[in-house]
């Protein structure tokens, strides 16, 4: 049985989304994981200690220890709560459905 476990990290912001590959040591935490990622260096300007964190849409502790094949997500701030978002749309008269159509087209 070998001492390392293979994990991932995802973010991502309007602009970028990365996911970065790690292998690390049986034990490691979701703290550990995140500070080894590089996250930190490459978005200088988001609050990765005040950010929420979860393993496959699951929202836990940093303190988490992982399994191999996790993946960790860090979570950002919505913008816009999706009900609002379908209501303003609603105003212009849009649905979700003709913005994704649209964005693609374009």
């Amino acid at each position: 049985m070998s001492d390392r476990i293979a994990v991932e990290v995802v973010f991502g912001r309007p602009d970028a989304q990365t996911l970065v590959a790690l292998s690390l040591r049986q034990g490691a935490t979701v703290a550990s994981a995140i500070a080894s990622s590089g996250l930190a260096e490459n978005f200088p300007d988001e609050p990765f200690a005040d950010l929420p964190v979860g393993i496959w849409g699951r929202i836990v502790d940093k303190g988490c220890i992982l399994k191999d094949g996790d993946r960790v997500e860090v979570y950002r701030p919505l913008q816009l709560e999706p009900r609002e978002s379908r209501r303003r749309l609603a105003q212009l008269g849009l649905t979700m459905r003709e913005t994704k159509r649209n964005r693609r087209d374009a």
